[in-house]
């Protein structure tokens, strides 16, 4: 018997989602709480590596990802130049395993729709409208109040409620994301056709300019400067203008940014909850545990890792022990902060404006050690 049979999870995204499929698979009660009053539809572009692809593959969502997606295997560098120079395209670690590509760029609410469906297909019972106001736990079970007036009492929680997690709040953990000191424009863009991987381009007037196609038609294209003040209504023009020291594929791409192209801007964060990630009968995953810049494409797979190790775990025992958490921590902290600390680490030196640090080193080391299942 699982150690836990009534299980609530804040937060309807890929973590959330994950860990409801996983539990509700094998027959545990599974109630996500999610904040919006319906499924968001509206969104950016996302990049998995073969870790995250690896865990999506045993969610039997597989085909429907690899179908909606754009898979790669290979990472292009190119010049700050008007021609957009390819500098070296190299092979990269496979991650999850030579069976699976490197990475897929996918529409982040296509992802979320798959599993979505995927966990009321497992019989997870998804309420939307739900804002969490109050978590109280007698040591036996564990109740959520929510800003509706109503409450719901569980087994377990499991906060997968992204950055802003009232989960960790609510359970007394006060650790909150901090700015790194760099700022991201993203654009989902149509797809040039001589995009077929990520490229990214290091200088000129931002620090990256990179971009990842998300399908046969579309790509995400950002532009990384460093943190300011900046309002979204300006992004057409603001990325128009940056994007115009860029060559290649940046021509085209710069030419659709102002055809309704979706355009947000947002500052690098960082954080780890160190030590437990539980209070109780509430557990945080996720970036509600941890976060980093987009700068080794980890985020997600950490998320979707979290939620398939702590599934695991509360399907393997039959109680909610101190053990089961010790080794929640043991196989989860280590890891997130490697890759937390690579992200941002890859971050400073260019703030810094570092010539020579040793980025295939770091890569390579994160790399070997995320090849190994979580």
């Amino acid at each position: 018997m699982a150690a836990v049979q009534k299980v609530g999870i804040v937060g309807a995204g890929a973590a959330g989602l994950t860990g409801g499929i996983l539990l509700a698979d094998a027959g545990v009660e599974v109630e996500i709480l999610e904040k919006a009053s319906e499924p968001q539809t509206l969104g950016s572009g996302i990049t998995l590596q073969g870790n995250a692809l690896r865990i999506l593959r045993d969610l039997d969502v597989w085909d429907q990802v690899q179908a909606k997606g754009y898979a790669f295997s290979t990472l292009g560098l190119r010049a700050p130049d008007p021609a957009g120079t390819v500098i070296a395209v190299l092979e990269d670690i496979r991650t999850g395993g030579d069976d699976l590509p490197a990475t897929l760029g996918m529409y982040r609410p296509d992802l979320t729709a798959i599993l979505r469906e995927r966990a009321e297909k497992a019989g997870a019972r998804i309420r939307y409208g739900q804002t969490v106001t109050g978590i109280d736990d007698d040591g036996g079970s564990v109740t959520v109040r929510t800003a509706d007036g109503g409450s719901s009492g569980f087994d377990l929680l499991i906060g997968a409620d992204g950055l802003h997690s009232a989960v960790r709040r609510a359970i007394g953990i006060d650790v909150e994301p901090k700015p790194t000191g760099m700022g991201i424009w993203r654009a989902f863009v149509e797809r040039p056709e001589d995009v077929v991987r990520t490229d990214l381009t290091y200088g000129g007037p931002c620090f990256i300019a990179g971009y990842c196609p998300t399908g046969p038609d579309t790509i995400y294209a950002y532009l990384v400067e460093k943190a300011q003040e900046r309002r979204p209504v300006d992004g057409p023009r603001v990325m128009a203008e940056l994007a115009a020291a860029y060559g290649g594929p940046w021509n085209q791409i710069r030419a659709t940014l102002d055809h309704g192209a979706h355009i947000n801007y947002t500052w690098f964060t960082s954080h780890v909850v160190e030590g437990p990630w539980n209070r109780g009968r509430a557990v945080i995953i996720g970036d509600a545990a941890h976060s980093c810049p987009p700068t080794v494409a980890q985020g997600a797979a950490m998320a979707l890792e979290d939620a398939a190790v702590l599934a695991e775990l509360l399907l393997s025992a039959d109680h909610l022990t101190e053990t089961l958490w010790k080794e929640f921590a043991d196989r989860r902290l280590d890891r997130a902060t490697a890759v937390v600390q690579a992200s941002v680490q890859l971050g400073q030196w260019l703030l810094d404006g570092v010539r020579d640090a040793n980025v295939p080193g770091l890569m390579n080391s994160l790399s070997t050690m995320l090849k190994e299942p979580a």
